[in-house]
């Protein structure tokens, strides 16, 4: 007894609105298609099509058995690609979204090394601070710094990051390096505005954190041009470490404040759409994103 079939016949039947033309969808005869959903008609107990020489009509029994066997074989189709495509190698276009900073100094170099890996791939990098639709963009994988709000996408954590407050030595011979968190009152700042948190900077006092909001004369809705200014030695900024590692291991930039800074842990994740069949691709860019990044490697080398 085949319920798969007398369903799929039922459904389809349903959704094309007549046996005539789900046969020719599923490739049998009207005959054959319409004994297939008697069968299951007899095997209920129960009328779920009014059949008349146009068109079907649902029963209210139908209507009911159509809510619950349409999602049923969604979920059969969707295991059955899964599992054929486990074996398959990573091939197609993978549309990857990522900020300007990350994108930058982490992603563009680890690129190749996945390329080696996986050759048949092609990857669409779209490098920007804003936030995407990734449903309505057709971004495969968006790496996400910072708490996640949107609950339709699937996350995986890569790390956590830690910031860092920092500015160049010409910045600090020039106006002095701050001693306390009251010192950045006479300092100039630079932070992301379109991340407005991200002028609040938390630090650890004997009566608990204290949050300063910092001014500054220059602003900027881009966090590579935050890191280019604070090279250039216009003022003091907090970001992530994965951005500022290298300029203070070579000493474009040196860390201040780490007696008073309170490190927030900031995780990456690596997303996706939800769904429970994760091509190939995608699936390769991810767990390639983890092994790459997953033990902070510009941390070691800071």
């Amino acid at each position: 007894m085949d319920r798969a079939a007398e369903m799929t016949a039922f459904v389809t039947t349903v959704e094309t609105g007549g046996f005539s033309a789900a046969a020719r969808q599923l490739g049998l005869t009207p005959s054959a298609l319409s004994k297939l959903v008697t069968r299951l008609e007899d095997r209920l107990g129960a009328r779920l099509l009014q059949r008349t020489t146009r068109r079907v009509q649902l029963t209210a029994e139908g209507e009911a058995f159509y809510a619950r066997a349409r999602p049923i074989l969604k979920a059969m189709d969707e295991a059955e690609a899964e599992v054929a495509e486990a074996g398959s190698s990573p091939r197609g276009l993978v549309r990857l979204h990522c900020g300007s900073t990350f994108g930058t100094h982490q992603l563009a170099p680890a690129i190749p090394r996945f390329q080696a890996l996986h050759p048949a791939v092609g990857i669409d990098m779209h490098i920007s601070d804003e936030r995407l639709d990734t449903m309505q963009e057709g971004v495969d994988v968006a790496i996400r710094i910072g708490p996640l709000e949107e609950s339709s996408l699937v996350a995986r954590r890569i790390c956590n990051l830690e910031r860092v407050i920092c500015a160049s030595p010409a910045y600090l011979e020039r106006h002095g390096r701050p001693r306390t968190p009251d010192d950045l009152q006479q300092h100039n700042c630079l932070w992301i505005t379109s991340l407005p948190a991200l002028r609040r900077w938390p630090f650890d006092t004997d009566d608990g954190i204290r949050v300063v909001n910092v001014e500054g004369n220059i602003v900027t809705n881009n966090a590579e041009t935050v890191l280019q200014l604070a090279l250039a030695g216009v003022g003091v900024t907090r970001m992530s470490d994965v951005v500022v590692a290298e300029a203070i291991r070579n000493g474009s930039l040196v860390a201040i404040l780490n007696d008073w800074h309170h490190v927030e842990p900031v995780p990456l994740f690596a997303t996706y759409p939800s769904g429970r069949n994760l091509s190939p691709k995608v699936r390769a860019m991810v767990d390639f994103l983890v092994a790459e990044f997953g033990s902070a490697p510009w941390r070691r080398a800071a």
